[in-house]
Parts: C-alpha cells; structure tokens; sequence
C-alpha cells in the first residue's frame, strides 16, 4: 500500500490531535499561567511550557506544516528560560511579577499582526476543513474575526495581568476570574461564529 494512503489511514495519536486544534496550541501558555501563577515559578512554567510546545510541534513538522504559534511560542518559552538561567535578581523579580501579563501581550500581539499575513487559526482549520474551501472569502472572513477576537482576548488578559501585578487587592479579580471569563468567552465564541457563519 502507498506510504501516502497509509498515512491517511492511520488514526492520529492524541498528541496529533491536539496539535490541530487551536486550543491545543494555547496548552503550553496554559501551563505556563498555571505554574507561573505562584512567586517565583515562572522560570519552571516557561521550562515546561517550551517542553509541551516541542512536543505538539512535531506532528506539525512532521508534515511541513508548521505553525505561526508553534514557532513562536517554542522561541518565547526557550528564551524565557534561558534568560531565567542569566539575568540578575532585580531582572527575575521583574519577570515574577509581570510573566503572565508578558506572555499573555506577546501572544495577542502575535494573533494581531498575524492578520497582515495569514490569521493564525487559519493555519488550524486548514486541518479540518477540505483544501478547495481554504482559498474561498467565507474561510478568510471566518479564520480573520477569530483571530481579531483571540488577539483582543489576549490582549484584555495582558491587561488584567498588569492592574493585578500593580494593584495585589484586586487580584481575585483581575488575576483569575475576569480572565478566565474572558478566555472562555473566547473559546464559546470559537465554537459558536464558523456554525453560525454557515447558517447565513
């Protein structure tokens, strides 16, 4: 049997699974946010993070279909760790207390400017989706309002990050339930728009 067609037989392993979905390419920032969420973890969070990202990479490369977001966060993660290992105390207490608002920032500003080229969730839903509909404007339309929304989100968690980071009282807040309403905001929104979209 041709390598090709066994290839497309053979059932995809959870890794790969999760690997196609925009959601599984957010799991190392959310590892990262879980640990780095207590003082002085970040640098284990970012370690971790970039272990998990390596990992749900793979499937990706092995099929010369890399992400935007796997390539990033691979280099975000990586970096954080190694400066971790060689910035000086006053540089480490700075990254302690503003690691999440950071990552959150960089990972809107990459959804962001990843609309000037190719929206980053196109790249998952190309996964999903027959090759003829990836060049038609519907697609386009679709994969660009949910990375404006996913960048946007972010971007509100950065926020968040910062008045908690600056103003410690407001941390239940600003810390843990307004961004976890708004990520998973960001995920109904995910789930609801393409059906809603295809009903028009």
């Amino acid at each position: 049997m041709d390598q090709r067609v066994e290839n497309d037989l053979r059932q995809p392993s959870l890794v790969e699974r999760v690997a196609q979905n925009p959601v599984g390419g957010f799991l190392p920032w959310i590892i990262f946010w879980v640990v780095a969420n207590s003082p002085s973890t970040w640098e284990y969070g970012a370690i971790g993070a970039a272990l998990a990202a390596i990992i749900l990479a793979v499937p990706s490369t092995r099929k010369h279909r890399t992400k935007l977001l796997d390539v990033v966060t691979i280099v975000f993660f990586v970096g954080l760790a190694v400066a971790g290992a060689v910035v000086g105390a006053h540089d480490r207490d700075v990254l302690d207390t503003y690691s999440t608002t950071i990552s959150s920032g960089v990972l809107g500003l990459v959804a962001l400017i990843s609309l000037a080229f190719t929206p980053f969730t196109e790249q998952y839903a190309r996964e999903s989706t027959p090759e003829e509909v990836w060049s038609t404007p519907e697609f386009t339309h679709v994969n660009r309002v949910l990375t404006l929304v996913w960048g946007i989100a972010f971007l509100v968690t950065a926020l968040l990050g910062y008045i908690a980071a600056r103003l410690p009282s407001t941390s239940d807040w600003t810390d843990w339930i307004l961004p976890i309403v708004v990520l998973v905001g960001a995920f109904k929104f995910t789930r609801w728009y393409p059906e809603h979209r295809s009903r028009r």
